[in-house]
């Protein structure tokens, strides 16, 4: 079992075996026993097997991690070639189209991971067992996770309420507007916040904390989507102040905290630390393939942002991919500790270790993403490295709760909580308190998107944060208003609704 419960697993179809005879008998001897999708969930131990089926697919978002950095000013796409892996080197042009398979996985992997959850909400009522709450609080974290990475990137998305979608649904049943979708992602996690155990079970589980701190995140995603880019009337202020309390309620736990090393959250040892909210699981004992990337258990992002033949100590070779800017570069502040951690400049590297090399490939900046390259493993490791890095992927740190909980209460007129939350993390990055910010107002705000920047660079949050701002067609070349706030509904899924779901605006 890989760092505990992430095993791939598929639910198969489990027959009796039948002994074969030469006589008629054969044919009329019943099957004893069968297990299929429709007679499944009769045991407790079958909800927990469906459930690792729906944690399983967390670990696609690599894709959604990869192109929500590039699309964004922070990287360039890179690749080994101009023409390595086109979908992506599209979407750092601002030059995607409905044609896109890169686009189209992340469409299809997370719409995977919401149909395995309503396949337990679906049957959620098949039996009673101790501790059932929990799995079915698991189960709508993980729908309201899936539907938040879906309604980011495309808008308004088709649901279909507690149970799976069959053929033919895609002609009938339509896009939810974002409203109600942000509706059903929080519902399901105010459900999830009120059941869930504080501490998980087992490493890697969602608990209290990450619904609490997902769903504040939502109230603060629909807030100022509402504010900058719907501007659909609604009381973005009220979203905002909602941000907030459930923010505060995931810093009131005392739960977690900040690590004093920020360099240590992204290595082995600082995995599912006290500052880890919530994180992606991944492991390096099983294989994997170009052909079938939902399958692999490694952290794809890694293994793609790695040098390109590199050999030397403590990293290993990659793909070359999510290269940083200069722009993002000289956005760190003199004296920030975060900069070496989240940037690695190969000249000064290479100068303090000669025995480096490595091939500069395409858009060569000079810069590589340092908190997700891919390490030195050991020899147990499965090949193809660049496709099997254990590295986890931080998906809610504690630095990210308060820096919302500072957006929010920013945005709601309480400057004097949000300074707080603000330069909490600001002294963690200088090692001082000598770099704290004393601004107000409109100042105040926009200090804190551009603490966001730095904390959070390389982890894929930087496009949707000046998306929802308002601020993605100043800073991202390329980026056309009305159009690049979503991506395009694939082709292919448009053609299947049959006119039923329209194409998003100027795609």
């Amino acid at each position: 079992m890989r760092k505990n419960i992430f095993n791939i697993l598929t639910i198969a179809t489990v027959f009796s075996v039948l002994i074969i005879s030469c006589t008629d008998d054969f044919v009329e001897r019943p099957v004893e026993y069968s297990i299929d999708s429709e007679n499944y969930f009769n045991s407790k131990s079958e909800y927990e097997s469906a459930l690792i089926g729906a944690y399983d697919l967390l670990q696609t978002t690599f894709v959604n991690v990869l192109m929500g950095e590039f699309a964004s000013d922070n990287t360039v796409c890179g690749g080994n070639s101009p023409t390595d892996v086109p979908g992506y080197q599209q979407v750092d042009d601002m030059i995607h189209t409905p044609v896109n398979s890169e686009i189209k996985k992340s469409w299809d992997w997370m719409f995977a991971g919401v149909q395995r959850s309503n396949y337990i909400l679906e049957f959620k009522d098949n039996i009673e067992f101790e501790g059932k709450n929990q799995i079915i609080a698991e189960a709508r974290f993980l729908r309201a996770y899936y539907h938040f990475e879906l309604v980011k990137w495309f808008g308004a998305i088709p649901m279909n309420g507690d149970k799976r979608f069959a053929p033919g649904d895609e002609t009938t049943i339509p896009r939810s507007p974002e409203t109600e979708v942000y509706a059903s992602i929080i519902e399901d996690l105010i459900f999830a916040s009120e059941n869930l155990d504080v501490y998980p079970s087992q490493t890697g589980r969602a608990t209290k904390g990450a619904a609490l701190a997902l769903l504040g995140k939502a109230y603060l995603y629909e807030a100022s989507y509402s504010e900058n880019v719907w501007n659909n009337g609604s009381n973005s202020i009220e979203k905002y102040k909602l941000a907030a309390a459930k923010l505060q309620e995931v810093i009131n736990s005392q739960t977690y905290s900040l690590v004093a090393d920020f360099d240590e959250i992204f290595e082995m040892d600082g995995e599912n630390g006290v500052e880890s909210v919530f994180e992606i699981q991944y492991t390096d004992v099983e294989g994997g393939s170009y052909g079938y990337m939902q399958a692999i258990e490694g952290n794809v992002a890694v293994g793609f942002a790695g040098p390109n033949s590199y050999e030397g100590p403590f990293f290993t070779a990659g793909n070359n991919f999510n290269l940083p800017t200069q722009k993002i570069v000289d956005a760190f502040e003199a004296d920030d500790l975060r900069k070496e951690v989240t940037i690695l400049d190969m000249d000064a590297w290479v100068a303090e270790h000669p025995e480096v090399t490595y091939t500069k490939q395409n858009e060569h900046t000079g810069y590589f993403n340092r908190k997700y390259i891919p390490r030195k493993r050991s020899e147990n490791a499965a090949a193809d490295l660049k496709l099997t890095n254990p590295n986890n992927y931080r998906a809610i740190r504690y630095s990210d709760v308060l820096l919302m909980a500072a957006e929010a209460y920013s945005k709601s007129g309480n400057d004097s909580k949000a300074l707080d939350y603000l330069n909490e993390v600001r002294d963690r990055a200088f090692g001082d308190q000598d770099h704290r910010i004393t601004f107000t107002g409109s100042n105040l705000y926009n200090a804190i998107l551009a603490e966001r920047r730095v904390e959070f660079a390389g982890e894929g949050l930087r496009f949707f944060d000046l998306v929802r701002t308002g601020r993605a067609a100043q800073e991202i070349d390329g980026f056309t208003p009305n159009k690049n706030e979503v991506f395009p509904i694939p082709l292919e899924e448009i053609q299947f609704s049959n006119g039923n779901w329209a194409q998003n605006q100027n795609y």
